[in-house]
């Protein structure tokens, strides 16, 4: 996912703020299932809701106004009602800004953990 820097990413150094990457990598999360068929929308519709259980975030570079930085996604693991996900985010020059870990965790409306189903398992692993 590509995603362009304006002025409203930035704090008051002029470097995008560093909580703006938790929306960025969301957005990349969303992208990343929807390629593999998974629309949260009917998630939701079964009353299912992915939540994230656990964040790392590791800032390596800055990146600022202008920018355009490319976000990659990938699955590092699934198992029971979780799924990690690894997140690297570059700068047009390669420069790796960002580098995250992700773990959702999939759960009622209620709050409860729920089994991820093999038919998701498998959109995500395929």
């Amino acid at each position: 996912m590509k995603v362009r820097i304006y002025y409203h990413h930035t704090d008051c150094g002029k470097v995008v703020y560093y909580a703006t990457y938790l929306q960025f990598l969301e957005e990349a999360r969303t992208e990343f299932l929807k390629a593999r068929g998974i629309d949260i929308r009917e998630l939701i519709k079964h009353d299912r809701l992915f939540v994230v259980a656990h964040q790392e975030v590791d800032y390596r570079a800055p990146a600022g106004y202008g920018d355009i930085l490319d976000i990659s996604t990938k699955l590092a693991r699934v198992r029971g009602v979780r799924l990690n996900l690894e997140h690297v985010v570059k700068r047009e020059d390669g420069t790796v800004v960002v580098e995250a870990k992700t773990t959702l965790a999939l759960i009622d409306r209620g709050f409860k953990p729920q089994p991820l189903p093999e038919e998701l398992i498998q959109k995500l692993e395929g």
